[in-house]
């Protein structure tokens, strides 16, 4: 909804109520993806587009629907439906659109969401699309790092789904998730959209080596927006790195630096030092662990490597309290061998960091699998 944000915030602060329609779901080639969303007020006027035009008519009729009578509805429109042609969707995809009358009453807490999008402070909306009872379709909760606000009936199922949306939003996607009617992770019957309103964490990996290919593809996996940098341009080029968001030629401390003062990295921004070079690494990591609020520093190398990295960087007035913050040798102790299992040995770190996780077998443990932020302190409130 951000592209329509204004227009329904608009509506929302003078009172009236707008029917928005929002793509949940696509198959195939559908022309838009899910998040897209359209805004129809109750004069009939409309803004942004859920399919660049192909049912744009259809979906214009249920919004109006919607704003009379109160109720959302989930829509289908796939080429296979008799009404296919009448309503333009020829290109052989599938969209699923719901379409809800949001106001005061029915989405209390939309002024807060746009307060966080316009501080670029991340938050989600989960909204219910499916279920088998109606009147609990359109229910909002509205998620953030460490706070909820909403209700979808009981602690059970807001738990359920506040845990996974923290999982979304923590590299900012938007999907579908499906549960039992009762929060079950494993049944079926209750359909939850997430739209993620944060921009993907930065996943910087120094050194355009062969592992940093395997370890910017796993970063894109992850929903990671990948930086490959270094400063020789014969070895960093789009072509070695096709996973990565960009390919930077520069010295690598350089460009972290101006980085850094051009507030283009956060708290969840993951550094990889993969040069295990002196020259390179140690101008770079000095820059990297002075800044405490990056996610994860890592740095590739041998045992007798860190130890001579860790000497340099003590001669170059790194504090023991800075110098904790590196993560060396980078990974978890997989036996990898190969630049694809040492990426995955990387990444495991990477969210055993984020989640709290101890990196040893699930099977030897007990209790919940899933970890709760250290800071998380979940607070509802019913609508």
């Amino acid at each position: 909804m951000r592209d329509v944000l204004d227009e329904v915030l608009a509506l929302w602060r003078a009172g009236a109520t707008a029917g928005v329609g929002t793509v949940v779901r696509t198959f195939d080639s559908a022309p838009r993806p899910a998040g897209a969303s359209m805004v129809v007020g109750p004069d009939g006027t409309v803004s942004g587009s859920v399919s660049g035009g192909c049912v744009e008519g259809a979906v214009y009729e249920a919004a109006m629907s919607v704003i009379a009578s109160d109720s959302p509805v989930l829509e289908r429109y796939g080429v296979s439906d008799d009404d296919a042609f009448a309503v333009g969707l020829t290109c052989g995809g599938t969209l699923y659109v719901f379409v809800e009358p949001i106001s005061q009453t029915t989405f209390p807490e939309l002024g807060a969401v746009a307060d966080a999008i316009a501080a670029e402070r991340p938050i989600a909306v989960a909204t219910v699309v499916r279920h088998p009872d109606p009147t609990q379709l359109g229910r909002h909760l509205v998620i953030e790092e460490n706070a909820s606000a909403g209700t979808f009936g009981t602690d059970r199922i807001d738990a359920a789904v506040v845990d996974d949306v923290r999982g979304l939003l923590a590299s900012g996607r938007t999907e579908t998730l499906t549960y039992g009617p009762e929060g079950e992770r494993l049944g079926d019957g209750m359909d939850v959209f997430v739209s993620s309103y944060a921009p993907r964490p930065r996943m910087l990996v120094f050194g355009a080596i062969d592992f940093a290919a395997a370890v910017a593809q796993q970063g894109a996996f992850l929903g990671y927006r990948v930086t490959v940098c270094d400063a020789r341009a014969r070895f960093a080029t789009t072509q070695r790195f096709p996973a990565a968001a960009e390919v930077v030629v520069e010295w690598p401390h350089r460009y972290l630096a101006d980085q850094i003062a051009a507030g283009r990295v956060d708290e969840r921004t993951i550094v990889c030092v993969l040069t295990h070079d002196a020259k390179f690494d140690v101008p770079l990591l000095e820059v990297a662990l002075r800044r405490p609020q990056f996610a994860f520093v890592g740095a590739m190398g041998s045992r007798r490597t860190h130890a001579d990295r860790v000497a340099r960087l003590r001669e170059a007035g790194l504090t023991d309290t800075e110098l904790e913050r590196l993560s060396s040798p980078i990974g978890l102790d997989l036996g990898a061998r190969t630049p694809e299992e040492t990426a995955v040995s990387i990444a495991a770190e990477i969210v055993a960091k984020r989640w709290g996780g101890s990196g040893a077998p699930l099977a030897g443990g007990s209790g919940r699998i899933h970890h709760d932020l250290p800071v998380a302190e979940v607070t509802r409130s019913t609508t």
